[in-house]
């Protein structure tokens, strides 16, 4: 589980360092931001994918870049030091941060 949060803390923290609009204070706020990510994930992610179940089969899982993007928007206002500026950013940011994830994922 603190593997998974790390991982997640490089993601945020590389695509927050190249993607403009979206700012995070340092490598131990990008840990928060995995940890707060990963909590939300946790408490509304699975009832967010249940109720859109429909969504997804339509859209072979895609749907699912759109639930990252709302609970990373969440994220982004739950704490102070992680900000994003706009949904477009949040979007792109969840797919960026979910691709840098799963290939630091692979390597490892």
């Amino acid at each position: 589980m603190i593997l998974n949060i790390l991982i997640l803390a490089v993601a945020v923290f590389l695509v927050a360092r190249f993607l403009p609009g979206i700012r995070v204070r340092n490598f131990y706020t990008a840990i928060l931001v995995a940890i707060v990510y990963s909590l939300v994930n946790f408490f509304i992610g699975w009832l967010l994918i249940l109720v859109t179940l429909p969504f997804m089969i339509i859209t072979f899982g895609l749907f699912k870049l759109m639930i990252n993007a709302f609970m990373l928007w969440l994220t982004d206002k739950l704490m102070d030091d992680f900000k994003i500026k706009d949904f477009l950013t949040t979007f792109i940011a969840a797919f960026l941060i979910t691709m840098v994830d799963s290939a630091i994922r692979w390597m490892l």
